[in-house]
């Protein structure tokens, strides 16, 4: 066997050991994130069954009905039940609706799937524009300009800006529907809501990523031999910058999955996020607890690729994770 085959059989066994670790890490997290949630729901005031008839029951009509939904069961028997019906593949049925939770989450996520992607991608396309070309202009007025905006975009909270822009688009210009999902135009709004502090702080990393790399050794190596500026920009310097934009990038994704509540309840979105806050409303734990274990999933493996993108992108970040 040759050393290449080696060496490559080492780096396989090396990236072996540092998903096995990462998998291993992903489960106890999933499984903290389902303990801390199940409690904190179970723990707090109100339950399914003072939400579903109110106050016009009497106490016994109450404990019949807190006993059938098994309300009435210790904590920890309820969480252990849960938890086994989950690695089963069973995530309950909703307490108000009687229908079961994946069914619920199965219609609700391509909406958020959708509107994350689109998102991150808008993000990604504009925060790139704005942080190369400020990064090739540093310190120059367009790129005070640039980063100006950016650190209103940072600024500007997104309710605000969602209203904003429905004033404008919607109800002065009547270019743009507001609520609902009905076509490719109910998309835009909560897409451009989304994706301006993304872009925000994408446009940063970039920009900031790109001075350190413009000041290395290597490129100043490049430049010395007599590539042209593009050729050193594609080769060397946007690749060695892709790291930490990489990283960030799939953060964003994760949070962008997980923190669209507040956009999709302004505009009427059907998504994971809609459908979690009228969940709490009705103290729906099944359904809560199912929007919070796919969001942490999602969360999770996001940031899984990231790390194996990482190792492979440069693998001594495998060998000294062991």
């Amino acid at each position: 066997m040759g050393d290449y085959a080696i060496e490559r059989l080492i780096e396989f066994a090396t990236m072996a050991q540092h998903l096995l670790r990462r998998l291993v890490g992903a489960g106890l997290v999933l499984l903290a994130v389902s303990f801390i949630t199940f409690v904190a729901l179970a723990t707090a005031p109100g339950d399914a069954a003072s939400a579903l008839v109110g106050d016009s029951a009497s106490q016994e009509q109450m404990t019949l009905l807190r006993q059938s939904m098994g309300l009435d069961l210790p904590l920890f028997v309820r969480y252990q039940a849960y938890l086994g019906g989950v690695l089963q593949g069973d995530l309950g049925r909703s307490l108000i609706g009687q229908r079961p939770v994946s069914q619920l989450l199965a219609e609700r996520l391509p909406y958020t799937l959708v509107l994350a992607v689109t998102a991150s991608t808008l993000a990604l396309l504009l925060g790139g524009l704005i942080g190369t070309v400020a990064a090739l202009r540093a310190g120059a007025w367009l790129d005070t300009l640039l980063m100006g905006g950016v650190a209103v975009g940072l600024a500007v909270p997104v309710f605000w800006s969602a209203l904003l822009l429905i004033m404008l688009f919607s109800l002065k210009l009547h270019w743009l529907p507001v609520v609902g999902a009905g076509s490719w135009r109910h998309l835009i709004l909560p897409t451009v809501v989304l994706a301006i502090p993304t872009a925000a702080i994408m446009a940063r990393l970039v920009r900031s990523s790109l001075l350190d790399v413009f000041g290395a050794d290597f490129v100043r190596t490049a430049h010395a031999k007599g590539l042209r500026p593009r050729r050193v920009l594609s080769a060397h310097v946007f690749r060695n910058s892709l790291l930490p934009v990489l990283t960030v990038l799939g953060l964003q994704l994760g949070h962008l999955l997980g923190g669209a509540v507040v956009v999709e309840t302004i505009f009427g979105w059907p998504g994971l996020g809609r459908l979690t806050v009228q969940a709490i409303f009705d103290r729906d734990l099944p359904v809560v607890m199912g929007a919070a274990l796919l969001i942490a999933t999602f969360y999770v493996l996001i940031n899984l690729a990231v790390d194996l993108a990482h190792a492979y992108l440069d693998p001594r970040v495998a060998q000294e994770a062991l």
